[in-house]
């Protein structure tokens, strides 16, 4: 009986007051032990992490934390980031690729200097025709550096490079890369301007191409009189009649018995006066047993030619053998074989005498300034002269 009471006493369950630190002491040690297999767990992965490189590489950027910034990849893949971006590019890139002296993107071939620094072809040109104008050596807007035909070269990467760049149309503001912006401009544009089909009856209107359809229904040339539509188609048939009358004098001239052509080049030298006027010489070539020289003058021998931007060649013919009989004779420039001369097609006329050798100063037709500077910037100008005598 008291074995029986004495198992059922420790049987007993024990109260609360008197257990209560025991307790506490066990899962202190409980805690301790789990901590202590945890940094062994820990330890024992990380030696198979490096075991295993790849899962673990892998493991570790898929579980980098939320609050770190977001990587360039994916600032890279938001539709908005990239594209800030792509623009922040493009109007840096064509910053570095413009040209050094008018800012703007070449549309045809791009040069540079010793140093590296970008001219487009018109304003290269420019310049080395404003140094012949001046009587001096061109210089690189930039460094100083001497440039010329033979020193500077051209860029094919930045002319390939700017030719990706997209650039703004001038008509209807959109941006397309810039090869193709001519095409758009010219062909494609729906803002570009255009001339009313009955222009040729004195319709003035010019506007938007798509406004271009509207216009027409409602235009009211179509119902002018006879009287009025001749008047306007009489405008327009004396341009066509100076252009026809041109072809048949050139026919005619064909048909003259004696026709000779010389490719010639003329150089530049300068006159020993007080201002130094630049002036362009062929040597003596033969024509009709005689010896001629053409001679040609820029702006008309202004006084300082270099200071304005619309700049003419005139050129004439001159006879430097003696003629008993007088010599009527027809002559106009062209390109020739060694040239790449851009002229438009002008007779002119001059009844050569003994006592007029020298012809008027007559205009060499170039499409525009930058032509004239272009044949400016060569050493020489070659072109082909055609001479027509009239026997008489």
């Amino acid at each position: 009986m008291a074995d029986v009471e004495s198992s059922s006493a420790v049987q007993q369950p024990p109260s609360s007051t008197t257990n209560i630190i025991p307790l506490l002491a066990a899962a202190e040690i409980l805690n301790e032990n789990n901590s202590t297999t945890a940094s062994t767990s820990n330890l024992s992965q990380q030696a198979n992490m490096q075991a295993n490189n790849g899962a673990s590489n892998a493991t570790n950027v898929t579980n980098t934390p939320s609050d770190e910034p977001p990587t360039k990849k994916q600032m890279l893949d938001h539709p908005s980031t990239s594209s800030s971006v792509c623009e922040k590019l493009e109007s840096r890139l064509g910053g570095i690729l413009c040209c050094a002296v008018c800012l703007d993107l070449p549309k045809t071939a791009m040069y540079q200097c010793q140093m590296g620094h970008l001219m487009c072809a018109a304003c290269f040109t420019h310049l080395l025709a404003d140094a012949r104008l001046r009587e001096q050596i061109a210089t690189c807007p930039n460094c100083r550096v001497e440039i010329s035909k033979s020193t500077a070269s051209r860029n094919l990467a930045v002319e390939k490079a700017a030719s990706e760049l997209p650039s703004e149309c001038q008509f209807c503001n959109k941006e397309f890369p810039y090869k193709s912006l001519d095409r758009h401009e010219q062909h494609e544009c729906c803002e570009r301007p255009t001339n009313c089909k009955y222009s040729r009856i004195g319709c003035q209107w010019r506007g938007p191409n798509h406004e271009t359809t509207e216009h027409e229904r409602n235009c009211l040339h179509p119902n002018k009189s006879g009287y009025e539509v001749i008047a306007a188609l009489e405008s327009h048939d004396a341009t066509i009649k100076e252009e026809k009358k041109m072809f048949n004098t050139l026919i005619d001239l064909l048909s003259y018995e004696k026709i000779i052509f010389n490719d010639l080049q003329m150089k530049p030298y300068r006159t020993d006066e007080y201002v130094h006027k630049l002036f362009y010489e062929t040597a003596r070539f033969s024509a009709f047993n005689h010896q001629w020289v053409v001679k040609a003058r820029i702006n008309n021998s202004q006084r300082d030619p270099h200071q304005s931007n619309e700049r003419n060649i005139t050129y004439q013919l001159i006879l430097k053998s003696k003629t008993s009989t007088p010599m009527s004779i027809h002559f106009f420039a062209l390109k020739g074989p060694f040239s790449d001369m851009k002229v438009g097609t002008q007779i002119y006329k001059h009844d050569f005498t003994e006592q007029s050798t020298e012809s008027d100063y007559y205009l060499l037709p170039l499409p525009d300034s930058n032509e004239c500077n272009r044949l400016l910037s060569n050493k020489g100008i070659n072109f082909r002269l055609l001479m027509f005598l009239l026997n008489k």
